[in-house]
């Protein structure tokens, strides 16, 4: 009973986030595209591996991120530098997790994209 509870507050997280973070829904859209484009690259199943967690990672430190905002905001509204602090880690932490996520996708990518303009010559 305790695991369904857990599970429902879970897709609770998931659906108050995507309803109030638009970058979390710009996040998600980006993320049905490219999991599925993993699915379907000729690469090794690591590699697979690699670019569907580094987009999950994206989903999973925004969705961090927005905690931590939504904390801040509940202490207080105020401007306060420890708030701006917090607010502005957690925001450097999604932009850590985009790199990382775009650094696997264009490792794992350009080996294919030089075969691909090689056969096109």
């Amino acid at each position: 009973m305790r695991a369904l509870f857990a599970l429902k507050h879970s897709f609770d997280g998931l659906r108050t986030t995507f309803c109030e973070e638009s970058a979390f829904r710009q996040e998600t859209v980006l993320a049905a595209l490219l999991i599925p484009c993993a699915l379907l690259l000729p690469v090794p199943p690591i590699e697979r591996v690699m670019l569907i967690g580094s987009v999950l990672l994206v989903l999973l430190v925004e969705l961090l991120n927005s905690a931590i905002e939504a904390v801040v905001d509940r202490i207080s509204l105020d401007r306060h530098e420890l708030s701006r602090r917090a607010k502005d880690c957690g925001s450097a932490a999604v932009l850590t997790a985009l790199v990382i996520s775009a650094s696997a996708w264009a490792v794992v990518l350009w080996p294919l994209v030089k075969q691909w303009l090689h056969l096109h010559r």
